[in-house]
């Protein structure tokens, strides 16, 4: 238990570091209060403009990347590995969401959820191809978010055989839902925001 809770604890603090709040304050900016309110790349580029939208959107993936590896190369046996490893993916996604650093407030998960299931599922890189086309289409970057993961779970049940794999990926797809509530309110209203310029 108390291996699990280091786990645990390590992969939350990692994700709440918040990378676009951070990199707005070097432009004097709060992302918490500025466009959207989202601390995500999604407001960055609106608010601060593309550079510092990329840089938002690696450092996020970067988060859910390094936890994976960290316990990926724990001097552990493998099953023990393929337990931790899913807890750890799981709570560096909660701890984007709700950053102990901003009072429990966070972003909406997605760039961190990718980032940290891109060595542990190669589904991964066909839910980031997805967005990326959907986005394109679209324009909508909640939209591009929760469509493409939703085909990726979808692809995961029909196809993976591992059941933690399977269960790790719905856990994911229920915070990005949840994350998401009012986008989902504002896309079926007709109100959500596009991502202006090109993409």
């Amino acid at each position: 238990m108390g291996l699990i809770f280091l786990i645990a604890f390590f992969s939350f603090l990692i994700g709440s570091i918040p990378s676009g709040y951070l990199i707005g304050k070097t432009k004097g900016v709060d992302l918490k209060s500025t466009g959207s309110g989202n601390i995500g790349a999604s407001n960055a580029y609106r608010v601060l403009g593309k550079k510092e939208a990329l840089l938002t959107l690696l450092f996020d993936m970067a988060k859910g990347f390094i936890v994976v590896i960290c316990v990926k190369n724990l001097p552990f046996a493998q099953n023990l590995k393929e337990f931790l490893i899913p807890i750890a993916i799981v709570f560096v996604v909660l701890g984007h969401d709700f950053s102990i650093f901003l009072k429990f407030k966070g972003g909406k998960g997605v760039a961190t959820t990718y980032g940290s299931i891109l060595i542990y599922s190669n589904y991964a890189y066909i839910g980031l191809l997805l967005w990326l086309i959907i986005l394109k289409i679209t324009k909508y970057a909640s939209l591009a978010s929760l469509l493409s993961f939703s085909i990726t779970v979808l692809l995961v049940l029909i196809f993976e055989t591992s059941i933690k794999v399977k269960i790790t990926f719905l856990i994911l797809l229920c915070l990005m839902i949840i994350r998401h509530f009012s986008n989902i309110k504002r896309i079926l209203e007709g109100k959500e925001h596009k991502i202006e310029g090109r993409v």
